[in-house]
């Protein structure tokens, strides 16, 4: 009974986490995100997993990403990008969707 329990349970948690993974890329798409990026692949912008692949371990990098997306950038991805800079996201997206948005990509 009890494994069964926890069974339910783990598959109540995968659900919630592809409901708000859901939510994030919706959030993403309404925030202009998906025009220059996608999660697997490179689209002008570098791929959202590969973001997350270069930052993982690090300390500071939501916070780090928070203020590049705010006030865009360039030199970061330039092999993968050929240059094209950023354009920065705030005050169009607001501060609290631009920290669910590298949340998410950390996430990955």
């Amino acid at each position: 009974m009890r494994a069964r329990l926890l069974g339910v349970s783990a598959a109540a948690v995968m659900l919630l986490g592809a409901g708000q993974a859901s939510a994030d890329l919706e959030l993403a798409k309404a925030s202009g995100c998906l025009a220059c990026h996608s999660v697997e692949k490179k689209v002008v912008g570098p791929a959202w997993k590969d973001v997350a692949a270069k930052y993982k371990g690090n300390a500071g990098a939501k916070a780090e990403l928070v203020a590049k997306v705010k006030a865009g950038g360039k030199g970061n991805w330039t092999a993968v990008t050929g240059g094209v800079p950023m354009p920065p996201y705030s005050p169009r997206v607001s501060d609290a969707n631009i920290e669910k948005l590298v949340d998410f990509v950390l996430g990955l």
